[in-house]
């Protein structure tokens, strides 16, 4: 049976965020169930994903980052058909209701650099189609209280990750979960 995607991240809050080969092999070591596969190209990302999936995780693949498709519907599409993906991660809403009608977990990622920013994101309605809301930087334990309260979906803080003082201030504040690619974050 598979663990329902919440109960993995109540159990294992930190997520392997990889943006390169050396990140996928030392992932491969490590016993964290849930990646974010930040790089890939249309060539290379099946690859990736089948070798995350025989190593038991499960994998999100952020759609806006790889090469060779553009952020469109139809890259999703292709992740369907070409991955074993368990979800995608994007900035851009249809990008993340296409995954969700097509059966994959949706992670909206946005960058919260200002207040208007911030209005955007409240405004989006992306706690009603988002299974997770990706918030960067994931260093404002403020922000994360306010808006884990605020919002729907479940809060996932990343960006600028990189001890265990900023899981435990994300967590403490009402993330779910954090994601990082510093290896030192996918040790504790």
């Amino acid at each position: 049976m598979i663990t329902p995607l919440p109960a993995l991240l109540e159990e294992n809050p930190i997520i392997i965020a990889i943006k390169d080969e050396e990140g996928l092999a030392r992932c491969l070591q490590n016993p964290k169930p849930v990646v974010f596969v930040l790089y890939g190209s249309v060539v290379s990302i099946p690859d990736i994903v089948r070798r995350l999936k025989k190593a038991g995780k499960t994998v999100f693949v952020d759609v806006d980052l790889l090469d060779g498709l553009s952020a469109r519907e139809a890259a999703v599409e292709y992740l369907v058909g070409a991955t074993e993906a368990d979800g995608v991660i994007s900035t851009k809403a249809a990008l993340v209701r296409r995954a969700k009608a097509l059966g994959l977990a949706g992670v909206y990622r946005t960058f919260l650099l200002d207040n208007m920013a911030l209005q955007s994101l409240r405004k989006s309605g992306g706690s009603q189609w988002a299974d997770f809301i990706e918030i960067l930087p994931g260093l404002m334990p403020k922000l994360i209280a306010r808006l884990s309260h605020e919002l729907n979906a479940p809060l996932i803080a990343s960006g600028l990750i990189a001890d265990k003082q900023d899981v435990i201030d994300a967590l403490g504040a009402g993330a779910v979960a954090v994601s990082s690619t510093c290896p030192a974050v996918w040790e504790l």
